[in-house]
């Protein structure tokens, strides 16, 4: 009986690697020049890639920067995430600890430029704000949720708060990539989230 060689890769794994050295390659430029100032023959330079093969996995660079700002959304999230309810925190403790994670997650170098400024630039804030939605935003409304469910919160328009509270915590992203204090923006949450409470 004859095994199959397990050193070669298939279809499917060969294009999730090239979709991801597309990905990290645009990552780099992106930031560093920014989208207008970055070309596709750089893109698939930097990713040493067959420009073909750019535009067979991406319609064009607004897909690409798109398929990048997905990224980072979805990396933001998880990390929100993974402050998962817990039995043993109360749920201003645990929208602190979310609050520190997200903050957190901005300082990683290039992320406020892709999500807060080039990503409505380019994409527009109505798919930002469903991306947003999807990821980050979904992950503060889970917590506000359980805060009112769990009685520690005042019931008021779910989604309201949520848009709110997000737009807060983005404006804090931006304030503090420009050099303001992060300990002052969580005193902050800390004060609103007290606010909310039942």
């Amino acid at each position: 009986m004859q095994m199959k060689n397990s050193g070669r890769r298939s279809n499917t794994e060969r294009t999730r690697e090239t979709r991801a050295t597309l990905v990290k390659a645009a990552r780099k430029l992106f930031v560093d020049k920014g989208y207008a100032e970055t070309s596709t023959p750089e893109i698939v330079r930097a990713a040493g890639i067959t420009r073909g093969a750019l535009y067979h996995h991406f319609t064009d660079k607004q897909d690409l920067f798109r398929a990048v700002v997905e990224a980072e959304f979805a990396a933001v999230a998880e990390e929100i995430g993974k402050a998962a309810i817990s039995q043993d925190k109360t749920a201003i403790d645990m929208l602190v600890a979310g609050s520190c994670i997200f903050l957190d997650c901005m300082l990683d170098r290039g992320r406020v430029r892709l999500m807060l400024l080039d990503g409505p630039a380019v994409l527009g804030a109505d798919e930002i704000g469903q991306l947003d939605m999807q990821t980050t935003s979904r992950e503060l409304q889970v917590g506000l949720s359980h805060a009112m469910d769990a009685g520690e919160f005042r019931k008021l328009p779910l989604d309201a708060l949520t848009s709110q509270l997000s737009a807060m915590f983005d404006r804090a992203a931006l304030r503090i990539s420009e050099g303001e204090s992060r300990e002052d923006h969580l005193r902050i949450f800390e004060a609103v989230f007290k606010a909310l409470q039942a």
